[in-house]
């Protein structure tokens, strides 16, 4: 499905959906250039889980952990991630095949360790559309 917003606020309106929507042990995907909107996205979704404390990117502790909504939240950010032993160190496994859910953000650098069943979430940005405009595609998700 791809889904036109024209706000932040619609980006994060769209991500809290998600997150009400969101089943243990599903993995999320999210990609896009730096400043397209993955944060206000991810915090969307956190909140649709229930999760009230604040939510910032994890470029530089790999993975954030929230336990206090309906369901565990596991934010993965690997941009930083020099190889995927590093991903082995960190104990991926027992996040992706576990009872809480995924979002990992720019998971194409980590692709070979993935499962198949993935939900992959793009955002990309359109200029010509607007400043905030964003185009978000949503694969491996019902409507």
């Amino acid at each position: 499905m791809i889904i036109e917003t024209r706000t932040p606020e619609e980006t994060f309106a769209l991500g809290k959906k998600i997150g009400e929507q969101a089943c243990p042990g599903q993995i999320y995907t999210l990609n896009g250039d730096l400043g397209v909107g993955k944060t206000v996205f991810t915090q969307g979704v956190a909140v649709g889980l229930g999760i009230q404390e604040p939510i910032c990117s994890p470029t530089f502790t790999i993975i954030q952990e929230y336990e206090s909504g309906r369901l565990p939240f596991y934010h993965f950010d690997v941009y930083r991630i020099g190889d995927i032993e590093e991903m082995e160190e960190i104990g991926y496994d027992d996040y992706f095949f576990g009872q809480g859910i995924c979002l990992i953000e720019w998971a194409e650098l980590i692709e070979e360790i993935l499962p198949d069943r993935l939900i992959r979430v793009k955002i990309e940005k359109n200029l010509e559309k607007g400043f905030d405009y964003r185009k978000i595609t949503v694969e491996g998700i019902e409507e």
